[in-house]
């Protein structure tokens, strides 16, 4: 027959051992390498927009300065 105390301490030690199998099972990774949590880190990314390339007006306006300046210079000089 079994002690109360001995009962105790098999139900704290399976109470334990759920509940490491529990903690566990929360730190699995569904990446087997970080190559391929980077990927799909760049894949959500994209599907939200953040890597969309920005039209830069820049040029066009440094390409119609000059083309004014050489504009300017031809009437100026011509």
């Amino acid at each position: 027959m079994e002690s109360p105390r001995r009962r105790n301490s098999q139900a704290a030690l399976t109470s334990l051992e759920a509940a490491e199998a529990s903690a566990r099972g929360g730190f699995g990774c569904m990446f087997s390498t970080s190559e391929e949590f980077e990927m799909a880190l760049i894949t959500e990314r994209r599907a939200q927009g953040r890597y969309v390339q920005r039209r830069m007006r820049w040029p066009v306006i440094l390409f119609v300065g000059c083309a004014l300046m050489v504009a300017g210079t031809a009437l100026l000089f011509g």
